[in-house]
């Protein structure tokens, strides 16, 4: 008669380590950081629905970048031209929303955003280079398209009827109080059920724990009224559909596989350099669509606009944790880390805080959550070597 096992022992150091938790615990001693600060100093209420909300949308489009960035360095990739690709697409956007009409415009946009992914991932899978410098030299090279595009000068989108259009795409509203209590409640049914089928606790459990009780309680406390704007909410529609895909499928638990470990995935049947040229496409054709969104919220477009984004998106992926090497990351800890960049750079405008300032800070936080994952990774090697 074989003996019942005994579950396996929660290892609540690992679970709430810096390593697995430490992008969150920042980002809530931030907000309750600067929320005392501005209410001691006699500043605006920086917990107010139309602050935390305004958070939300400036946050929205890196977010969404960064998650798709998140995907390529999973795979063991990188894109440096993310920011350039989402320049031309705005540049494409604004450029013939009124003589192809907005869904014209639309197509052509995404299509130009698509064929650089595409050119991206096949330099790199097909000839060899590696992606960093593949994407350095593309986003300088993307940029002089832009400049080309619209030689140098800016454009604006001046036809009522293009206008009206771009504004119903970009500034639609959406009160999502309901749908936020709804959605806490069932991610917190979720972890609790995960947690009883797998008698352990895992990083994700107590991820969807920490975003239920979160939703549920700004729905409640807003009285179940939450407005958001259009690019929030496809923000969040994009990440958690990113999220269920990595965690939950077949394709999810190979993109991790592929870059963990491309020689064995290989061997275990796995199409690495569909998966890799995959990611690239996501990468491009989400900037693409950052970018458009970017173009319908200004209704014009400059040159040089969105210039550095790159490396915003980067840094919130790093701040997630997310591998440089490969193989290892969360689509929720790199949106934590946006919108820890974001909460510091909205505190700061609150405070007066210089520009110089503000790069200085963010720069030292970019720094040192890195120290931080870095030790924790050496400490997990030598433990289980």
């Amino acid at each position: 008669m074989t003996q019942p096992k005994n579950p396996p022992r929660i290892d609540w150091k690992r679970a709430f380590g810096l390593r697995e938790m430490g992008v969150y615990y920042a980002l809530i001693l931030l907000v309750v950081s600067l929320a005392f600060l501005t209410a001691y100093l006699g500043k605006a209420n920086y917990l107010s629905v139309q602050n935390l909300t305004n958070v939300l949308y400036q946050t929205s489009l890196t977010a969404m970048m960064a998650a798709a960035m998140t995907v390529i360095l999973v795979t063991g990739n990188f894109d440096l031209s993310v920011a350039s690709v989402a320049a031309l697409s705005a540049a494409v956007m604004v450029g013939t929303a009124e003589s192809l009409g907005v869904a014209g415009a639309f197509g052509a946009a995404m299509g130009v955003a698509i064929l650089c992914g595409l050119l991206n991932g096949s330099i790199v899978m097909f000839l060899g280079i590696n992606a960093f410098i593949v994407t350095l030299g593309t986003l300088t090279a993307i940029r002089g398209l832009v400049l080309i595009y619209t030689d140098g000068r800016s454009l604006q989108v001046s036809g009522a009827e293009a206008v009206a259009q771009l504004k119903a795409l970009e500034g639609a509203t959406f009160d999502v109080g309901p749908v936020m209590l709804l959605a806490g409640l069932v991610m917190l049914a979720v972890a609790g059920v995960s947690l009883l089928r797998e008698k352990r606790l895992v990083p994700m459990q107590i991820g969807m724990t920490l975003g239920g009780l979160a939703l549920a309680a700004l729905s409640w406390a807003n009285e179940m009224v939450f407005v958001l704007r259009a690019p929030v909410v496809i923000t969040a529609v994009f990440v958690g559909l990113v999220w269920f895909v990595l965690t939950f499928t077949t394709v999810g638990r190979r993109v991790y596989a592929v870059g963990g470990n491309p020689e064995a995935a290989r061997l275990s049947g796995v199409n690495v350099t569909a998966y890799r040229l995959g990611a690239f496409v996501l990468c491009s054709a989400t900037a693409g669509f950052a970018g458009i969104l970017f173009g319908a919220r200004l209704r014009s477009m400059t040159p040089t606009a969105l210039s550095g984004m790159e490396l915003t998106v980067i840094a919130s992926a790093i701040l997630g944790g997310t591998s440089l090497f490969g193989g290892a990351g969360s689509v929720i800890k790199t949106v934590a880390g946006a919108l820890l960049l974001f909460s510091l750079t909205n505190g700061f405008n609150i405070l007066n805080l210089g520009a110089n300032y503000q790069g200085l800070i963010e720069g030292i936080v970019v720094v040192a959550a890195a120290a931080i994952y870095t030790v924790g990774n050496g400490k997990a090697r030598s433990k289980t070597s």
